[in-house]
């Protein structure tokens, strides 16, 4: 049987496609790392990659192999994360993968709170595409997502955590700036900007333009909130933020202006999710409840949610 070692190495090489990148994030040398794979190879007899002197490539059996060894890795990091925890609380290293639209605004306002009631757990984040997260976390990537909802996997369990408002921006010159509310009539026409198709955002986007009768724009996809903002800022269009960015960033910049809607709620929900077969499951809806805790103290303007879906 191949050790889980070998299954790292195998599984990283997959990722960079790149031996010294692979040993750099496996904390070993090259030739380990070569050699290493070598004999998993032997001992399965089988290829698993391809080797030449201008590219690596994963051979079609080994990329099979690469998937189950993800879901054997995950599972022995449970294994280890429920053994030292004593299966009660959060310690050692858990992986979390989030959206960039999301992670950079909320982070920051609970880390303090989080390292004070979990100071032996260490964090690792790694921020993903929406639409790459649920198969990152099924495929043993990461231990825990945040996310958006809904989710259609029935191998992953979601701890609703809170609503987030999207707020319309226009530049402060825009005719609309001064308005406190908006309402769709006043939309139709607008050229309206989103990010790049793979963020969930763009998909909310583009169903409000359809709604409200506004032309998305598709010659400027901005690749972060904070390219829209500029973008915004210097008059190229309108857009959506979500309430966390807003918050965080857009409310201090002195170039554009947030405006709600009069006749439309719009909000996207946000979830904490985890593998159903997680042995860590009752910590982890501790850190959904810390998470809704220091939402509600920091960003006041999102609909917090109990683990049913209700609001409070």
């Amino acid at each position: 049987m191949p050790n889980l070692r070998q299954l790292q190495y195998l599984v990283a090489l997959s990722e960079t496609l790149h031996f010294r990148r692979a040993a750099e994030r496996t904390n070993t040398t090259q030739p380990t790392l070569s050699e290493q794979l070598k004999a998993l190879e032997e001992r399965l007899g089988v290829q698993l990659v391809e080797r030449s002197r201008s590219h690596v490539a994963i051979t079609p059996v080994g990329r099979q192999v690469v998937e189950i060894a993800r879901r054997m890795l995950a599972d022995a990091a449970e294994i280890q994360a429920l053994a030292n925890s004593g299966g009660t609380e959060l310690t050692g290293v858990v992986r979390l993968g989030l959206p960039p639209t999301i992670g950079p605004y909320l982070l920051p306002s609970v880390i303090p709170a989080l390292r004070e009631q979990f100071p032996d757990l260490k964090l690792y984040v790694r921020e993903e595409l929406p639409g790459n997260l649920p198969r990152a976390i099924e495929d043993g990537s990461f231990d825990l997502i945040i996310s958006l909802l809904p989710i259609s996997s029935a191998s992953l369990s979601a701890e609703p955590l809170f609503r987030e408002p999207l707020a319309l921006a226009v530049s402060a010159e825009h005719p609309l700036a001064a308005a406190t509310e908006v309402r769709r009539a006043d939309l139709a026409g607008e050229q309206i900007l989103a990010l790049g198709p793979g963020h969930q955002l763009h998909d909310a986007v583009a169903s409000i333009c359809e709604d409200f009768g506004a032309d998305l724009r598709s010659d400027y996809e901005g690749t972060s909130l904070d390219t829209l903002r500029e973008m915004v800022a210097m008059g190229m269009g309108v857009t959506f933020l979500p309430g966390l960015y807003v918050r965080a960033v857009a409310s201090k910049d002195p170039n554009i202006r947030t405006i709600g809607l009069a006749d439309r709620s719009l909000h996207r929900s946000v979830a904490l999710i985890w593998r159903r077969s997680s042995p860590m499951q009752a910590s982890y809806k501790i850190l959904a409840d810390l998470l809704r805790t220091e939402v509600r103290k920091h960003f006041p303007d999102c609909i917090v949610q109990s683990s049913r879906g209700n609001e409070r």
